[in-house]
């Protein structure tokens, strides 16, 4: 993960940063399923609350050019500014930036009822809502091409670290093992 490229939202009256964020890593999902690509890597540099208004690509510099040599942001382009492919500088630190899923009530019911450990009489009275595990992370929000479902990609970046450690990416850029530069 030698090379970066960042790509800004502009400010639109008409969407919210968030929003123009959400349809980013939508189109890049997509991208990303169609070249079957498992090295290119995401963050977010601005992330505080939201995630901010810049995207930062991370992986080899032939990675990254072929995936903007694509037509992935097409809808995107009025909307957003895009880096050059530039060189991560030197001493940077490195994290992981992963999925963070919440342990929903209906989830710890339907896997208690699954694995035998409890009816689901005794799963409906021993698991009530109020044992769902709130998030309080930035997110993306995205509709499943498939079942036409809306959905909440919660984000984390994990701590800095002084050392990289390389792995494969899912088709989000997102990964719970290997890291991406931080500066």
């Amino acid at each position: 993960m030698n090379f970066y490229c960042d790509i800004k939202v502009l400010p639109d009256p008409e969407a919210s940063e968030p929003v123009l964020i959400s349809n980013l890593i939508s189109k890049l999902h997509r991208v990303l399923v169609q070249l079957k690509e498992h090295n290119i890597g995401i963050s977010f540099p601005q992330v505080q609350k939201t995630l901010g208004n810049t995207l930062r690509l991370h992986g080899t510099n032939a990675s990254l050019s072929t995936l903007l040599e694509t037509q992935w942001l097409k809808g995107l382009r009025d909307y957003c500014v895009v880096g050059a492919v530039s060189v991560v500088p030197d001493n940077c630190k490195y994290r992981t930036v992963k999925r963070k899923q919440s342990k929903s009530a209906s989830n710890k019911r339907k896997r208690s009822i699954a694995k035998g450990w409890l009816s689901a009489e005794e799963a409906t009275l021993k698991i009530g809502d109020d044992q769902q595990t709130m998030l309080h992370l930035p997110f993306v929000q995205l509709n499943s091409l498939s079942t036409r479902q809306t959905m909440k990609l919660f984000i984390e970046h994990g701590k800095l670290r002084d050392e990289e450690t390389e792995g494969q990416f899912n088709r989000y850029g997102l990964s719970s093992v290997a890291t991406v530069p931080w500066f």
